[in-house]
C-alpha cells in the first residue's frame, strides 16, 4: 500500500472517530435525561409565579444546536419552562442582573450572576430555587452549557 492510500485511510478513520464522538456527546444527554415534567405538572408548578419571560430561537448566539423556546415562569421556590431547549450536556440555569444573548456577555457578567441549578430535561423543566436566591434581584434567566461554555438561550423577565 502506498503512502497516499495509508494517509487517506488514516484520515477517513480519524474523521469517522471524531464524528462518532461528536454524535455521542449530542445523543448521550438525550438518552440519559430523566422523564420531563408534563404540561399539567409544569402548569401547577408555575402557579403563583411572580415573573414571566420568553425563550426565543432568534437570539444572537442561538443557532441550530443551541436554542430555547417557550414561556419561563419564575417564583421564589422554582423556575419552570413550558417549552423546549435544544438537547445538550451540562446545562445550568442562571439569573442575571442584565439580559444577555452572547457568550461574550455571559462571561463578562458571570461574576454578577447566580447559578440556580441544573437543567436536566429538554421538553419543559422545573428547577428548584435555593432559599438564598431571590429572583426579584435579577432581570433575566439564562440557560448555559457549562462543559462547552456555550450560550443556549435567555429570557428577560423584569
Amino acid at each position: 500500500m502506498n503512502n497516499k492510500k495509508r494517509l487517506l485511510l488514516v484520515a477517513t478513520h480519524v474523521a469517522a472517530a471524531l464524528a462518532g464522538f461528536a454524535g455521542g456527546i449530542y445523543v448521550l444527554p438525550i438518552l440519559t435525561a430523566p422523564t420531563a415534567p408534563g404540561a399539567a405538572e409544569v402548569g401547577a408548578a408555575a402557579e403563583g409565579a411572580e415573573y414571566k419571560g420568553q425563550f426565543r430561537r432568534d437570539l444572537k448566539d442561538s443557532d441550530a444546536l443551541h436554542w430555547g423556546e417557550g414561556t419561563v415562569f419564575l417564583g421564589r421556590s422554582r423556575i419552570t419552562l413550558q417549552g423546549r431547549v435544544a438537547p445538550g450536556p451540562d446545562y445550568k440555569l442562571y439569573l442575571s442582573p442584565e439580559f444577555i444573548e452572547t457568550e461574550e456577555d455571559f462571561q463578562r457578567l458571570k461574576p454578577k450572576m447566580v447559578r440556580v441549578g441544573d437543567v436536566k430535561t429538554f421538553d419543559n423543566f422545573i428547577v428548584q430555587v435555593p432559599a438564598h436566591v431571590d429572583p426579584g434581584q435579577y432581570t433575566a434567566v439564562i440557560v448555559w452549557c457549562e462543559s462547552f461554555s456555550q450560550f443556549i438561550t435567555a429570557a428577560r423577565y423584569r
